[in-house]
């Protein structure tokens, strides 16, 4: 599945890998983020990080007739505040794909897959 747009230009067609990779590089530069988590996280390994050739297995697009929903599965670093870095990741992924692709999200959900200590 994929999002596709026509303006003046012609028409592009967008795969859903590229949204997601877009949408977790941006994530994962936001302070407090320490990596992307597998949606599947039972069946992929709980303490598994996704790498960025895998941001797809991360994150979720949705296309409800040209209304874009992203959900993320994100692992935070510990003693950061939670809400702020989610909202900052919700910022920043909208931010991204605007600029980047020229696409209008309706929301950003994020799903805290877990807290890590870094050092």
């Amino acid at each position: 599945m994929s999002v596709e747009i026509t303006n003046e230009y012609g028409h592009v067609t967008i795969s859903k890998e590229v949204i997601s990779t877009v949408a977790g590089g941006a994530a994962t530069e936001c302070y407090g983020i320490v990596g992307m988590a597998s949606k599947n996280q039972f069946r992929d390994g709980l303490s598994e990080i996704l790498g960025k050739e895998n941001f797809s297995r991360g994150v979720v697009v949705t296309n409800d007739e040209g209304d874009l929903t992203i959900d993320m599965y994100i692992i935070v670093s510990y003693g950061t505040k939670v809400s702020e870095v989610a909202h900052n990741v919700q910022n920043q992924v909208k931010y991204a794909l605007k600029r980047m692709i020229g696409l209008n999200v309706k929301a950003v959900n994020i799903y805290i897959h877990g807290v890590r200590v870094t050092g």
